[in-house]
């Protein structure tokens, strides 16, 4: 049995992009920011670890996923694909590994209704 899935909470790094395929059909991309910290053992200081994930979302989920800005709080749901192509300026071959989207949840809370008669 194999299985490839991820899921990651993180935030969107800049506002969502919506691109169009060579047959007319949409997707969107998202870059993502997870954060991992830790605790040095020998300075005893704290440090952390920023990773940027791509994430490609196609079909009904493209246009909810055009929707979210930089900022917004997410979690995603897919499965790791990796794909090559050749660097028009270099004309070298690449590859890039992407998360092809299955679902997201935006997590950001609805803002606090003030309270009447509140002091400022």
């Amino acid at each position: 049995m194999y299985s490839n899935r991820v899921m990651i909470t993180g935030f969107v790094g800049r506002d969502a992009e919506t691109h169009t395929t060579r047959n007319d059909s949409s997707f969107t991309t998202l870059s993502v920011a997870t954060k991992r910290s830790w605790k040095n053992r020998e300075t005893g200081t704290y440090e952390s670890q920023t990773t940027w994930h791509k994430c490609v979302v196609f079909g009904p989920q493209a246009a909810f996923a055009a929707t979210l800005l930089k900022g917004t709080h997410v979690q995603i749901e897919g499965e790791l694909r990796t794909r090559e192509y050749t660097d028009q300026a270099s004309g070298a071959k690449k590859s890039i590994t992407e998360i092809r989207v299955f679902r997201i949840a935006k997590l950001d809370r609805a803002a606090k209704p003030e309270r009447e008669g509140a002091a400022a």
